[in-house]
């Protein structure tokens, strides 16, 4: 048991960052949060309703970026999101241009992931962040192998977001500097089992 008791709500215009030590459940939180788990005991609910009878609908509010970047290797950077935007909503070519451009990746769109730098390819799973994308947004270390001015374009994004009406869960051992009115932390290590 990693903590129990938990209760948390979400709205739009929030930005909720879990934090403690390793091993305290950060991960695991979020893919319960993103259905990719299933609680032991109690609930997660997505707009009142029980999380796992409602998958439809959280595919298409929910944008999930792991820990790993999530990209496939041989792809350039634009099959992937091209890729991973199918998933949900496709996006158009000009769309995911301007996407890899607003993170820094203007000129690498034909470039094979696998001869990217580890920040370079994390960009590009960010990328998905600047192209039409769901409500709410779930990002577990998201500040991964970025310099400071990715840092930085990163934090004001999600700021962006929530302000915008959005929502954003992250984990991350990163002191956030730009955070919306309706930032709050919370502790997993206060709600270890």
């Amino acid at each position: 048991m990693l903590f129990e008791h938990l209760e948390l709500r979400l709205t739009g215009g929030d930005m909720l960052q879990i934090s403690g030590p390793n091993g305290s459940g950060k991960t695991s939180l979020l893919r319960l949060l993103a259905g990719l788990m299933q609680p032991t005991s109690g609930e997660v609910l997505l707009n009142g309703l029980p999380l796992h009878a409602q998958r439809t609908e959280l595919a298409h509010n929910l944008l999930w970026i792991g820990h790993a970047a999530g990209i496939k290797d041989l792809l350039t950077a634009e099959e992937n999101l091209s890729w991973l935007c199918a998933l949900h909503q496709p996006a158009r070519r000009e769309a995911i241009w301007q996407a890899l451009a607003a993170v820094g990746l203007r000129g690498f769109e034909d470039v094979p992931c696998h001869t990217l730098s580890a920040g370079q390819q994390r960009r590009v799973a960010l990328a998905r962040l600047y192209l039409d994308s769901p409500p709410l947004w779930i990002l577990d270390e998201p500040f991964t192998a970025l310099d400071k001015q990715g840092v930085a374009q990163l934090e004001e994004h999600l700021a962006a977001h929530c302000e915008r009406g959005g929502a954003v869960v992250l984990t991350t051992h990163h002191s956030l500097t730009r955070m919306p009115s309706g930032y709050r932390d919370m502790d997993l290590g206060r709600w270890a089992a």
